[in-house]
This record gives structure tokens, C-alpha cells and sequence, in this order.
């Protein structure tokens, strides 16, 4: 019997196994968004090489959507990530994030989170 030696991954492999895992879950969370009557939800600029404070996904209004496709997530990272990229359009940071064969899940400040709630109670 002949032992076939494993591959290892080179750090540029991992690194376009990442960025293709991130596309994916910024377009699921595009087509979730739609599905779920946010018709305009799409992949922002950002994905075309416009980086800077551009949100992952558009679409849902006055939220900042920083999308986190990974199995370790170092969520006050992506937190924080999504709180500087914000301050320029003054809309509440959220992190939506989700890990293989898991919901996503929506990460967001408490104070941030009380003010959706009340808005949405007083519409």
C-alpha cells in the first residue's frame, strides 16, 4: 500500500478560501435580506475594490452591515470594525455572522437594539 502525502494549503490558498467564503456569505445575506422584502439588499461597492467604510451588504436602511462568514469569529474585532465604519453615515453597526452548518446570526450594541425596538413600536 502507497501512503499518499496530504497537500498542505499555501497562506494564498487559505487566503482566496477566505475571501471566497466571505463573498458567499455576503450574498446570502443579500438574498436572506431580499427574501425577507428588502428588495434593494446587495453586495455594496466594497466588493469591486472600493474599500474603506463600506458596509458588506446595502440595502437595510440605516444599518451598517459588517458580514462575518468564519468559524472563529473574534466578534468585538468585527464589532469594533463595524462601529469605525460607521461613523461616517451615522447607521447603527451590526454584525451578522454565522459559522458552517449554523442560523446567523445579528450582533449589535444593546442601546443600538433598543432604538430599532422602540422605533418599530411607535410605527
Amino acid at each position: 500500500m502507497t501512503k499518499t502525502k496530504a497537500k498542505s494549503k499555501s497562506k494564498s490558498d487559505i487566503g482566496k478560501s477566505s475571501k471566497r467564503k466571505g463573498k458567499v456569505g455576503e450574498l446570502e445575506v443579500a438574498n436572506l435580506l431580499k427574501e425577507a422584502s428588502f428588495k434593494n439588499a446587495h453586495r455594496s461597492a466594497q466588493c469591486k475594490g472600493n474599500t474603506g467604510q463600506a458596509p458588506d451588504v446595502e440595502g437595510l436602511p440605516g444599518i451598517h452591515i459588517e458580514v462575518k462568514r468564519v468559524e472563529r469569529l473574534n466578534l468585538r474585532k468585527a464589532y469594533e470594525q463595524a462601529v469605525n465604519d460607521s461613523k461616517k453615515s451615522g447607521d447603527i453597526p451590526a454584525v451578522f455572522h454565522r459559522q458552517s452548518h449554523q442560523p446567523w446570526m445579528v450582533s449589535l450594541s444593546l442601546s443600538d437594539f433598543l432604538k430599532l425596538y422602540k422605533k418599530e413600536r411607535r410605527d
